[in-house]
């Protein structure tokens, strides 16, 4: 059959489309995959996917080969072509209605199995995590630890996990795409989720709303990461604990993390930002000077002196892989002085009296006048990877633009704008000289970044 010249066009606007999906085909990392078998949930879909792949293909394959046969074989050859009239074959009839009852038993047996399993109560000894959806963050409880936490998801490996998934508001959707088990969160009724991530060591992985929720629906993201019992255990008892000044310098300079797209980049365009230290493992000597003491938070310290917390306290920094690590721009026009020193003390007062309403939102485990409970709790906010449910890397100079004009940095959420003279795009209106300067919100980000 000759090439015509409409179908030599469409060949040639074809083929960068067939070249660009075979070498995206090519690529072997796929960060947010779901085929993978880190859990046995993802295991026992895995090989329900495959069963129907499988069947699916041969059911394809056979109905386009007898298609492509019908099609050449019975083909019209000239203008006196009639075709043979059929009345009914009994044979025939009875073929094509048993042959796809078969196929779909062997689907739904399979299909039945992997429901009831993955439907199963949680074993007794699993641990507990409650998930909370909130617009458009996460709120994550382990009850048999005391630990109420937000956006960060810690997991020790080998243990089964039981999620109970619930909203306040509208409806979301927890999902952590490798480790399986995308599961709703219904208004008014409690879901479950678990399993076992036991075929994997220390990774971080991206977590996801996967149901429209809002205006910030594709911003409310979470981070999870798998690590040792050991480590675990430890993460957990620093959580459990009060605020206590972390292993930074009590004066944080903004100029410390500076993002590529802003102007305080060095002139490679390279952001200054470095691994935190409190991100590994800090040790301390018992007794030293530097050890807390027990039921002494950092207020009650002498000077507000900084605290290094012993043993593992948040996941290696330096060990994320850039997939987990947000590469959110700064919104355009949203500009702070990054040559102010913040100082812990200044922001700890600052916080504590009401400075920026915060006390009416958040809680600081440790300081008794945080005990708002409408945002994320804050107590070990400085151990986090990342603000705002997963949007920013969680540095000084983000940490700074948040509090100065959170709205702008993501759409819709409730966190009201608090820097002088910043314009909110809720309320419509710029906010005026009673909010919180430059100085300010540098001393509040050198006191958030301290709670380790």
């Amino acid at each position: 059959m000759p090439v015509t010249p409409r179908l030599r066009r469409l060949l040639a606007a074809a083929l960068p489309a067939v070249l660009a999906v075979v070498f995206t085909a090519c690529n072997a990392d796929y960060p947010n995959s779901t085929f993978t078998r880190y859990t046995e949930f993802n295991r026992e879909v895995g090989y329900l996917f495959d069963i129907l792949l499988w069947l699916g293909g041969i059911v394809f394959v056979f109905v386009e080969a007898i298609l492509l046969y019908t099609i050449f074989r019975f083909r019209r050859r000239s203008e006196n072509d009639r075709p043979e009239h059929v009345h009914g074959n009994t044979t025939l009839e009875i073929l094509w209605t048993a042959i796809p009852a078969l196929i779909l038993a062997f689907i739904a047996v399979p299909t039945v199995r992997t429901i009831f399993k993955t439907q199963a109560k949680a074993s007794a000894s699993a641990l507990q995590v409650q998930v909370i959806g909130h617009q458009w963050w996460w709120e994550f409880k382990y009850p048999q630890y005391g630990i109420t936490t937000a956006n960060e998801l810690y997991l020790p490996v080998g243990r089964t996990v039981n999620f109970s998934l619930k909203t306040i508001d509208v409806l979301h959707s927890f999902w952590v795409p490798q480790l399986g088990g995308k599961r709703d969160l219904i208004t008014n009724r409690e879901n479950f989720l678990w399993y076992t991530p036991d075929s994997v060591g220390q990774r971080a992985f991206n977590g996801f709303c996967a149901e429209y929720c809002g205006t910030s629906h594709a911003n409310m993201r979470f981070k999870t990461f798998t690590v040792s019992n050991a480590d675990f255990e430890s993460w957990a008892k620093n959580q459990a604990g009060s605020a206590a000044f972390g292993a930074v310098a009590q004066a944080a300079a903004i100029t410390s993390s500076a993002p590529p797209s802003s102007p305080e980049a060095d002139s490679g365009g390279r952001s200054g930002h470095t691994a935190a230290p409190t991100a590994g493992q800090v040790a301390v000597a018992a007794g030293s000077p530097a050890a807390p003491m027990a039921g002494h938070d950092m207020a009650a310290m002498a000077g507000g002196t900084p605290v290094q917390q012993a043993g593992f306290i948040a996941y290696p920094s330096n060990k994320l892989p850039g997939h987990v690590v947000p590469k959110t721009v700064f919104p355009e026009g949203l500009t702070f002085n990054a040559s102010l020193v913040g100082s812990a003390e200044r922001g700890r007062d600052l916080i504590s009296k009401g400075g920026g309403g915060c006390i009416g939102c958040h809680t600081i485990k440790g300081n008794p006048m945080m005990a708002g409970v409408m945002g994320p709790n804050l107590t070990h906010v400085g151990s986090r990877t990342t603000i705002a449910a997963g949007l920013y890397p969680n540095d000084a100079a983000h940490l700074s633009r948040w509090i100065k004009n959170a709205r702008w940095m993501k759409p819709g959420i409730n966190m009201p704008t608090l820097g002088a003279g910043q314009w909110d795009p809720v309320l419509k209106q710029y906010m005026g000289k009673n909010g919180l300067s430059d100085q300010q919100i540098a001393d509040l980000v050198a006191y958030l970044q301290a709670l380790k």
